[in-house]
Order: C-alpha cells, then sequence, then structure tokens
C-alpha cells in the first residue's frame, strides 16, 4: 500500500471521498484538482503514516523514497527542482485531520530556502526583497515548529528592526534590516538548540514532516480533540504543496473567505485579504486585513474569477466552504477549501437557505445542523432598553452576548470556571493555546485580528460570541489590566460584549432570551417530520412549562413536585409534617400543601392542554427540608412555637450517611402513605377540575426509587384508591396512568414482573448511572476530569449515557418489560434526555420518548430526527452492500 497520493496539471489520485485516508484538507485538494480548479500541485501523505509514526515513533521506511517521487512530480508540473540552487523548488508542510481542527497543528512555509537557494529565488524573481523576507519567514517558522524553540525571541528582533526603521508592517522592512534578521534568526537557533540552522533542503523536508505528524498530539490538539469528541487514533494527514506567493509585491495577496457568511449565514460571499502577505499573517491577525470587497476595485478580473469559483464549489460540495486563496503576481490559485465553520444562527438559515434553494434535501438540510450547537440560538442578547457605556468598538466577529470577569489568561480562565465564576477572555490575540480557555469563557475579545482571526473561527464554531480588531484596546498582562485610551479596565473587572455589534462595555448588562428565526422554526418543523420519538420537558411550574410549550415539548416527561414545597409560604407546612409525632399531625400539616400543590398542578395542566403531564411523587430525603445549622435549626423552632431540643433530635433521626441511597422515594411513601395520598388527592382534583373547564388532560403518575414490584404496587394501589375518592366527589372521571421510574439496578433486572403491574416506564437515568457506577453526582467532580484525561472513560457519564454499563441495564430492563407487556409506553427523564449522544442511543433501543429541560427541547427535537435519519442511512447503506454483494 503506497503513502503518498499526488495532484495536479487537473488530474489526483484521490477525491473528496478519501478523508479517512487522505485528511479533509489532501481529500479537498484532490477533489479541487479533479474539477478543474488552479491547485498549486503537490502530494498528500495519507494518515496511515501518522498512526504507523505513534506506534513506531519513526517514519515508515519506504516513505522517503515515495516522498522524492512525489517531488519529482512537483517539479516536473512546475518546472523547478528542489534544493536547485538556481531555479528552487519552494514547498509547503501542512497538517490534515479528516475532521477540520483549525490552527491546533502545525505549518510550515517556504520550505527548501536556505544560505544558497535564497539567492536563486532572488533571481529567479527578480526580487531581491521578497527573497530575504521568504527566508527570515520560513527561519522563524521552521525554528518553532520543527525545533521548538519558541517565537518570543525572534519576534523581539523582528519588532526591534520595525522601531529601528521607523515602519508599522513587516512589509515595510528594508533589506538591510531583512539581512540583519536573518543572521540574528540563524544565531538564535545555534544558541537555542546547540546546531546550525539546518541546510540541506531534503533533511528539512524530513524534519518537517516529523513535525507535522508529532502535533496530532501536541496540548493543543489533543485539548481540541476532547472538546469536539475527534478520536485520538485517526491520526493526521500531511500535504506537500508547491509554494505560490501573496508576498510578491502588492499585486500579489493572500486572502480567506467563505462563499456565505458564516455570522449570519446571508447568501454571499464573505472574507478578507492581505496584499503583500503569507496566509499565516491573516490566519494569526497581525495585520488587519481588507474585506474582500476591495477586492472589485483593486483587481476586478481577479475578484470575479473568483466570485465564479464560488459558485462552482457551493454546487459541487453542496454546502458553504471556507476557501484559503493567494494571488501570485495577478494570478489566482486555491490552496483549500472545507466546509466552513459557522455560527449556529448561520447554520440555521444556510441550511434552509440551500433546501429552498434545491440544493439539498430537507432531510440533508436538518442533517447539516448540529442538534447541540443551537441551544446557543437560545442565548441572552443585550435587552433593547438597556442602559450602558460602550467604552470602545470592534469586529463583531460572531453574534449573541455574555458579561463576566475580564480575564487575561486561560488558565486563570480556567481557576475561575473551576470556582464557578464567570468570565471574558480578553487577549491581544488568541493561539490556538488559548482553546482550553476559550471552552470555558462566556465569549472573548482581541485587540487584533479580522473577522477570519483564531479567535473568530473559534468562536464561531463554539458558538459564543466574540469581538476582534479591537484597535483601541492595550492589553498588559503584566499589570493585569487593558487600557483604552487613558482609561484602565482591571483583571476581574466585569465587562459585557456584543459579538453583534462588537461593542465593548464596562459592567453587567442586562440580557434578555433570544427568539426563534422563522428559518429555525421551519427547520424544527421538518426535524419534527422524521423523529420518531417524542420529547417532552422537564418542568416543575407553569411558567417553564410554558416555555417548553413554545420551544416544541410534546408533555411534561418530569414534574418532580419536591421543588413545590421551598417557597416561603411551603417549607413551613412541610417541616411542620416532618416534626409531627404521628400520622394525624402529619395529615394536618399536609392539608396546608394540598392547596397549594393543587394550584400548582392546575397550572401545569392548562399549560399542557392536551399532552400528557408525568408527576413525580416525592423523592428527596426529608433532611433536605430542614435547616442544617445551628441558627436555621433555633428559626425553625422559633416560627414553629417547638423546642430547639425537637428540631435537633428530628434532624439527627433524618440524618443519614448515604442519603441518596437511604429514606427516599417511594420508601417515604411506604413508611407515610399519608404523604402519596395528598400529592395523589392534588393531581386529581386540579386534573378533574381543568378537564371540567374544558381543558384535556392527560395525567402520569410517577412512583420514584422502584426496587421492587412489590413497593410498586403498594403505592399504586393508595393512587388508584384515591383517585375514585376524588371522581366519586367531583363527578368528573379523568383517563390517567400510573408508572415508575427506572433508576435502581434491581428495578432494571426486574423489569419483566415490574412492567406486568405498571403502566408506563421512565428510566431516570441521573440516579441510575450513579447507582450502577457507584459515583456520587455531587463528589465526582473530585476525580472525574483526572477519569477522563487518562481515559479511564470516554465521557461525562452524567453527562452523555455509558452505554456499555448503564445502557446495558436500559436495554436489558427494556427487553424485559416490553416482552411481559408490548404496549408498555417507556422514556427517559434523566439530564441524558437532552444530550444528542444519549437521544441517539434512546432512539436505537425503541423508546417512546425523551424528556429534557426546557431550553433542551429544540436541541432534543433536532437530536431525534438525526437519530432517525442516521438509522435510515445506515439502513439504506446495508441494503446498498447486499445487493452489490449479489
Amino acid at each position: 500500500m503506497k503513502f503518498i497520493y499526488r495532484f495536479g496539471n487537473g488530474h489526483a489520485d484521490g477525491s473528496a471521498q478519501m478523508r479517512d485516508e487522505l485528511g479533509g484538507k489532501g481529500a479537498n485538494l484532490a477533489e479541487m484538482t479533479n474539477i478543474g480548479f488552479p491547485v498549486p500541485p503537490g502530494f498528500t501523505i495519507s494518515t496511515r503514516a501518522c498512526r504507523y509514526y505513534m506506534r513506531h515513533k519513526c517514519l515508515p521506511t519506504r516513505l522517503p523514497a515515495e516522498v522524492r517521487q512525489g517531488l519529482a512530480f512537483i517539479e516536473e508540473i512546475v518546472g523547478r527542482k528542489f534544493g536547485d540552487p538556481d531555479n528552487p523548488l519552494l514547498v509547503s508542510v501542512r497538517s490534515g485531520a479528516r475532521k477540520s481542527m483549525p490552527g491546533m497543528m502545525d505549518t510550515v512555509l517556504n520550505l527548501g530556502l536556505n544560505d544558497v537557494t535564497v539567492e536563486g529565488l532572488a533571481r529567479q524573481t527578480k526580487n531581491e526583497r521578497f527573497a530575504l523576507d521568504s527566508y527570515r519567514r520560513f527561519i522563524q517558522m521552521f525554528a518553532d515548529v520543527v525545533l521548538s524553540t519558541g517565537t518570543a525571541e525572534f519576534e523581539e528582533c523582528l519588532g526591534a528592526e520595525r522601531r529601528r526603521a521607523n515602519v508599522k508592517t513587516d512589509s515595510e522592512l528594508p533589506l538591510k534590516a531583512l539581512t540583519r534578521m536573518i543572521v540574528r534568526y540563524k544565531a538564535l537557533v545555534k544558541e537555542r538548540t546547540g546546531s546550525p540552522f539546518p541546510q540541506a533542503p531534503d533533511e528539512q523536508l524530513r524534519m518537517a514532516i516529523e513535525a507535522v505528524l508529532k502535533s496530532w498530539n501536541n496540548q493543543r490538539a489533543v485539548e481540541y480533540r476532547r472538546i469536539y469528541n475527534i478520536p485520538d487514533a485517526w491520526g493526521t494527514a500531511v500535504n506537500i504543496q508547491a509554494m505560490v506567493f501573496g508576498n510578491l509585491g502588492q499585486s500579489s495577496a493572500t486572502g480567506v473567505a467563505f462563499t456565505r457568511n458564516p455570522a449570519t449565514g446571508e447568501r454571499r460571499y464573505y472574507g478578507e485579504y492581505l496584499n503583500n502577505a503569507q496566509g499565516e499573517d491573516i490566519v494569526a491577525g497581525i495585520r488587519t486585513p481588507k474585506p474582500l470587497d476591495r477586492l472589485e476595485t483593486e483587481s476586478p478580473r481577479v475578484f470575479r474569477e473568483l466570485i465564479t469559483w464560488f459558485g462552482r464549489l457551493e454546487r459541487h460540495y453542496q454546502d458553504v466552504q471556507d476557501v484559503e486563496f493567494t494571488i501570485e503576481n495577478g494570478r489566482l490559485y486555491f490552496l483549500q477549501c472545507r466546509n466552513g465553520k459557522r455560527t449556529p444562527a448561520a447554520a440555521v438559515k444556510i441550511a434552509y437557505d440551500m433546501a429552498r434553494e434545491h440544493l439539498i434535501t430537507q432531510k440533508q438540510a436538518v442533517m447539516r445542523v448540529n442538534p447541540e450547537e443551537i441551544s446557543t440560538l437560545l442565548h441572552p442578547e443585550i435587552a433593547p432598553d438597556a442602559k450602558y457605556e460602550v467604552v470602545t468598538k470592534g469586529l463583531g466577529a460572531s453574534p449573541g452576548a455574555a458579561w463576566g470577569e475580564m480575564t487575561l489568561s486561560s488558565e486563570r480562565v480556567g481557576q475561575l470556571f473551576s470556582a464557578g465564576h464567570k468570565t471574558i477572555l480578553v487577549r491581544h490575540q488568541t493561539s490556538a493555546e488559548d482553546v482550553g480557555g476559550m471552552a470555558r469563557a462566556q465569549g472573548f475579545l482581541t485587540a487584533a485580528g479580522g473577522m477570519t482571526s483564531h479567535a473568530a473561527v473559534v468562536a464561531r464554531g463554539m458558538g459564543k460570541p466574540c469581538v476582534v480588531g479591537c484597535d483601541a484596546l492595550r492589553v498588559d498582562y503584566q499589570a493585569h489590566k487593558v487600557l483604552v485610551g487613558n482609561r484602565e479596565i482591571n483583571e476581574g473587572d466585569i465587562i459585557t460584549i456584543n459579538g453583534q455589534t462588537g461593542e465593548v462595555i464596562c459592567g453587567k448588562v442586562e440580557l434578555i432570551e433570544a427568539s426563534f428565526s422563522d428559518e429555525f422554526e421551519a427547520l424544527l418543523s421538518w426535524a419534527d417530520k422524521f423523529k420518531k420519538l417524542d420529547v417532552r420537558t422537564n418542568a416543575d411550574n407553569p411558567k417553564d412549562a410554558a416555555r417548553a410549550r413554545e420551544f416544541g415539548a410534546q408533555g411534561i416527561g418530569l414534574c418532580r413536585t419536591e421543588h413545590m414545597f421551598f417557597g416561603p409560604d411551603r417549607i413551613t407546612a412541610m417541616r411542620e409534617m416532618i416534626l409531627a409525632a404521628d400520622a394525624t399531625g402529619r395529615r394536618k400539616a399536609l392539608a396546608k400543601l394540598l392547596p397549594i400543590q393543587r394550584n400548582d398542578f392546575i397550572g401545569l395542566f392548562r399549560a399542557m392542554d392536551a399532552s400528557p403531564v408525568t408527576i413525580r411523587t416525592l423523592d428527596p430525603p426529608l433532611h433536605e427540608f430542614l435547616p442544617k445549622d445551628d441558627a436555621g435549626i433555633h428559626d425553625v423552632a422559633r416560627r414553629m412555637g417547638v423546642p430547639v431540643k425537637k428540631v435537633k433530635q428530628t434532624a439527627d433521626q433524618l440524618h443519614e450517611q448515604n442519603p441518596m441511597l437511604g429514606f427516599r422515594g417511594c420508601r417515604l411513601g411506604i413508611a407515610y402513605p399519608e404523604i402519596s395520598e395528598m400529592q395523589a388527592r392534588a393531581i386529581f382534583e386540579a386534573a378533574c377540575q381543568v378537564k371540567s373547564e374544558g381543558v384535556q388532560v392527560i395525567p402520569e403518575v410517577m412512583i420514584p426509587l422502584i426496587g421492587d414490584v412489590k413497593e410498586f404496587v403498594l403505592q399504586c394501589e393508595v393512587v388508584k384508591r384515591v383517585a375514585e375518592q376524588v371522581f366519586k366527589k367531583t363527578g368528573v372521571r379523568v383517563n390517567y396512568h400510573v408508572g415508575t421510574m427506572i433508576e435502581v439496578p434491581r428495578a432494571a433486572l426486574t423489569a419483566g414482573d415490574i412492567a406486568q403491574e405498571a403502566d408506563f416506564f421512565s428510566f431516570g437515568t441521573n440516579d441510575l448511572t450513579q447507582m450502577t457506577f457507584g459515583f456520587s453526582r455531587d463528589d465526582v467532580g473530585r476525580f472525574l476530569p483526572r477519569y477522563l484525561e487518562q481515559k479511564i472513560i470516554p465521557n461525562d457519564p452524567f453527562k452523555t449515557i455509558d452505554t456499555e454499563g448503564v445502557g446495558v441495564l436500559v436495554r436489558l430492563a427494556i427487553r424485559k418489560a416490553r416482552r411481559a407487556k408490548p404496549e408498555l409506553e417507556i422514556g427517559i427523564c434523566g439530564e441524558h434526555g437532552g444530550d444528542p449522544d444519549s437521544i441517539r442511543f434512546c432512539h436505537q433501543v425503541g423508546m417512546d420518548y425523551v424528556s429534557c429541560s426546557p431550553y433542551r427541547v429544540p436541541v432534543a427535537r433536532l437530536a431525534a430526527a438525526h437519530a432517525a435519519l442516521l438509522e435510515e442511512q445506515q439502513a439504506e447503506r446495508k441494503a446498498l452492500r447486499a445487493t452489490k454483494q449479489k
């Protein structure tokens, strides 16, 4: 099997379908070559070489010979030879994973330059300044990426030469300055490494290939893969390509563009470029670039050619493309294309528009939008009537608004995040090393950079607000402050950023919830056509229920009744019940809670007209309703007119070493059936009243923490007895169901017996995960990060369901339950009900619904559609394979 795949002169060995082998960049370079794009020739070293390198810590023995063949291929096309002193070929060496990881791995440009070939390049181009500038760039980049010297001393030298020449940009440096810098750069390499800068181009290339392969496992790449769940085993390809130069003068340029606006989704090209520059200049945000519209004035022919190619790219790939291009002396080249990262709002609009334009189907449009990311569409924005002071303004690079403590380092963001603080990461310019802090910050603000800078691209990918190119901002890392004119803002001060307008604001500003766009509503309606799972919500009050209904919830899958006991007018009655000496005292206290709960249920039933409302009876241990400190105990005793000793004794009696495995759930209802009676009465009195108003009610009573069918039977008898009493008293009858939460492993193991008695199951996967792992949800944070870091477990099991452990119990329970009662309704109401990966699992095991928090309902609707469509795609592929085999 070969390691390299060539592309050039209108033909390539690979195609877009070979992402696993060639990485995304290599596959797209091959595809663009095959469809006639002006792509500089080159070759791709497959990801297999990276996997080999990771296993053996050396390059495959056959690779150098294949690389030499690849170079000969490039040399033949461009008419230059690698290492030739008179007519040198220079190449770029770039990474390229199968899934885009912008800026996370390494690149080397202008490779092949040395003290001899730089003179040949000057003669070849008749531009000595360009040749020297390319050489000093190459030395710095090679030293940093390959020799691990860092860039600080090189940047200091560059800054000193700019000051000495009294110029603002690198492109203005005179020849003498460039000559001095090359000498100093080579000296720095010798000082830092103990060896002279390598002069042999073949050796440079070998070292660069190894460096790019190693960069797959650099810290920032590993962190990025962790955030975006990219497997470590994939590896990266290496792309070696003939250099074309955007720094040959004012008729040359480098640019980054999107075929549609990646921030808003507007159907219009969007991009930036820099004259007399190389690609790293624009990506790093060192210079503020020009908007792409300016190119129409500066070079109309190239502009028209570029826009024409944009249209061809979209039609071919049927998606928005992120393009890197170079103009060399007026000639256009494409260096890369990939599916463009976009904000969630833009993703929705682009998917909707492309479906309406018949570029893609409605199913494809639904699959184009990441369910997890659309939750950001429901995040706050600045209230229209908010009063605030704008201290400066930059470029709004990623929409949305956020406030937090101004924080100048990613490390500090991580510390504050662990302490529960909200932060805004402020940097002169971000780099890939900041990705960990960026994942934990509310938003980002940078002094430098444009709309395609690192901060902007990462922000849009993460769906976070971002402001870039804030030229008035001076970041003083040593003094832990920023300066805006004469104004100082200290680290830790609260600031607000508006990623839509680019405004930077001192202090916390009032934010409001975002609303659905028409495109978002349409996309979700398409998703509803394809999904098979119903989506319900976890809601404990009418306001949350109504909001969830607006978001498309098809019912309430979990109402936690204990949340109704914590108001100031409620907790006293609850404490009276707990402190009562006998059942008579408990019933007297519960009588005060009955009308309160009944009114709550009335509001829920009205909000969910004609949709099921699943109400869980009291679940937490009773000690949670009592104060824990002496001051609180004395206050309760005073308010209730009971001795302090009585309150303390009761609190001591209720204290448990492990309350999550103690006196809670159905155990409370069995020991104190009057509690279950009161709650059942409140439910059915509310249901009967609302039904008499003409509202259709579908109450479902859920008994928690069942471990044995006998527990369920005892509680079910209470519920049914009270229901009949209420129906007889009111003269109104409602249809209802009584079911249980499957959250104890034993309940899953005996699900067949429980199913014979229950009307429905709802998996409480929070507790099921806790009990299966033996992890405490409240304390797992002390060691879970280490478990994830060391890959003991692949994901946080409280976020994404553990399919290999907890999932086996779920599958077993469903199989046993459906065997006993095929029509049994089965759902999930734990936090996993809003997680797209967990929703896919729920679909696969045949559940009827998922239930999640109100703001996760749109996420769950889209994720449920994804699960169904993925299953459909897999079935189609399986049928196709079977047909081919025949």
